[in-house]
């Protein structure tokens, strides 16, 4: 599941993970939609964008923990930018290193 509000660079997230070998579950371009397909799909791991146009993701990022769905965040402003209590969750910066991904994803145990 890619949750990322600008559609460039959720088409550049989707390359990545395309050449990963990764299939994606889902879009979500805003924090309600990202909530909804967190409860919903068949998720193996999730790529949440922080700030969606002024929102967060952190609701779909707490539906996903208690599903026991392995999710990081990507965002532009570090550490700071994440809810204390959801910190544990990898974080990529942006621009995401496709290095750094690929690392994250074989980390949390990805078929």
């Amino acid at each position: 599941m890619i949750v990322e509000d600008e559609l460039f660079v959720a088409m550049l997230v989707e390359d990545m993970l395309g050449d990963l070998g990764c299939a994606i579950a889902g879009f979500a371009t805003s924090a309600v939609e990202a909530e909804s397909i967190a409860r919903t799909a068949l998720i193996d791991f999730a790529l949440l964008d922080v700030n969606l146009d002024g929102e967060t993701s952190f609701a779909a990022a707490d539906v996903l923990r208690h599903r026991d769905i392995p999710f990081a965040f990507v965002t532009g402003y570090g550490e700071q930018g994440v809810r204390g209590d959801l910190r544990n969750a990898p974080i990529l910066s942006k621009p995401i290193d496709p290095r750094h991904l690929a690392r994250v994803i074989n980390a949390v145990g990805r078929d």
